[in-house]
């Protein structure tokens, strides 16, 4: 089975709910792709006593059941929602895994869960990034194939697309992005903000 990964504290800002309902879509609109993929969300509580949050934590719930219901088989559980925190080696051995991620923020800094995935990528059979407009790492991940993150029509045909591209146009694509995060690295971002102070 293909795997799709999302890696996300719980919080509004990260688009979770759009993410598995454009998920739903995916799986309504093209059947083919029943029972052939399975989607894991792994997000850690975070301000756990907080009202929206829990709320958050709850409407989630609710989506991923929803999705498991109306879909599920005994064999087949399509959403995978975690809450527990995941060791790093292990994360890392996710996201090698990983077919796809869904980095699909509403807004956010330089994120650098998509980072870590392009560099986890086994480079004869690299995974697929999909990642939000409006993620700070958008401009220099041009070749991640990019969504509205509040549209889960976009959301549903990027996971399509991704889960149906050959093997050759997706090593293209990830080297392009292994370049980027390569070549821009926390070294180089503290030198660049450093001599930026100096002037």
């Amino acid at each position: 089975r293909k795997l799709v990964i999302g890696v996300d504290r719980l919080d509004y800002s990260k688009g979770i709910p759009e993410r598995i309902k454009g998920f739903k879509k995916l799986i309504r609109r093209y059947p083919e792709h029943e029972a052939k993929v399975v989607m894991l969300q792994i997000a850690p509580v975070s301000r756990a006593g907080v009202d929206a949050y829990q709320h958050l934590r709850r409407e989630v719930d609710e989506l991923s059941g929803h999705v498991n219901a109306t879909f599920g088989t005994f064999d087949w559980t399509p959403v995978r929602f975690l809450t527990q925190s995941v060791p790093r080696h292990v994360l890392a051995g996710f996201h090698r895994r990983a077919d796809i991620a869904l980095v699909t923020p509403l807004r956010d800094g330089m994120n650098l869960v998509a980072k870590e995935y392009v560099a986890a990528q086994d480079e004869n059979d690299p995974g697929i990034l999909i990642l939000s407009t409006l993620a700070g790492a958008a401009p220099e991940l041009k070749a991640a194939l990019q969504v509205n993150p509040y549209d889960p029509d976009q959301i549903a045909e990027a996971l399509h697309l991704a889960l149906t591209m050959s093997k050759d146009v997706r090593k293209k694509r990830w080297r392009f992005l292994n370049v980027e995060v390569q070549r821009n690295t926390a070294s180089r971002w503290a030198a660049e903000f450093l001599a930026a102070l100096r002037k």
